[in-house]
């Protein structure tokens, strides 16, 4: 099968397409981890994409960094949708009569929803299986963890920055910075969860997908035990046979 016609292809030029059309119709500054996921995440399909050119191969470059960055997007797609936006349904808004707000709200779909959901099927539905190990779940939610205290730290160092805090859960004005300490204990419990679940059926995908040969059959196997080859002296001559014992005459 040529790479170009591949299902990988086309649905990892799909997201490299939709994320880079929803950074570039709306405003995403970097402060703000949807832009720095979705940024990783369109750095990485298109290196695979370019990959699987130069190597004509369906399996992606650095296949250990892929299950982190469908990890990384996927916690987009959930903390946008449950925390941010109460859950609410985000397609009525993509027809609104606004042209503006419009394509700022399409901008968002495209960068909390397309992308995250286009890149866990990607994961669900395409190898390569067993890749990462189990030992890498803790290193996968470093990046998150490790995005919410440094935003907490820049608001301390820069108190007048533009966006001090970016998300209402790193913002310990009212609650204080015990609430905040909770709250990255808190994700932090539901990051290594959702990398569990994704190692988890990269495990399963792996048996079901996984087929055991059968033993090959030796259809040239003697059927008749062959007769012993013929002893022979030293000097390379046959030797003559043993006579058979006569009964002793009386």
């Amino acid at each position: 099968m040529r790479v170009g016609l591949s299902p990988q292809w086309w649905l990892r030029v799909l997201i490299v397409g939709c994320g880079l059309a929803g950074l570039l119709i709306g405003e995403h500054r970097l402060a703000y981890y949807t832009s720095q996921s979705n940024i990783i995440t369109l750095g990485y399909f298109g290196g695979v994409l370019y990959w699987m050119i130069r190597r004509r191969t369906t399996a992606p470059a650095a296949p250990r960094l892929r299950g982190a960055v469908t990890l990384w997007i996927v916690i987009t797609g959930l903390i946008s949708h449950f925390m941010l936006q109460n859950g609410e349904n985000p397609l009525p808004g993509l027809l609104i009569d606004d042209p503006s707000r419009q394509v700022l709200n399409w901008s968002r779909f495209l960068v909390h929803y397309a992308v995250p959901v286009l890149v866990l099927t990607d994961w669900l539905a395409f190898g390569p299986r067993r890749v990462s190990p189990w030992r890498d779940l803790p290193l996968w939610i470093l990046y998150p963890l490790g995005y919410g205290a440094t935003s907490v730290a820049r608001a301390v160092a820069f108190p007048t920055v533009s966006d001090r805090y970016p998300y209402f859960f790193l913002d310990p004005t009212s609650q204080g910075y015990g609430w905040v300490a909770g709250q990255f204990v808190k994700l932090g419990v539901i990051f290594a969860i959702l990398g569990a679940v994704l190692l988890a059926y990269d495990r399963l995908a792996a048996r079901l997908t996984h087929t055991i040969p059968e033993p090959p059959t030796d259809a040239t196997a003697p059927t008749q035990a062959t007769a012993p080859a013929a002893a022979t002296d030293p000097a390379g001559a046959p030797k003559a046979a043993p006579a058979e014992s006569q009964p002793a005459r009386s």
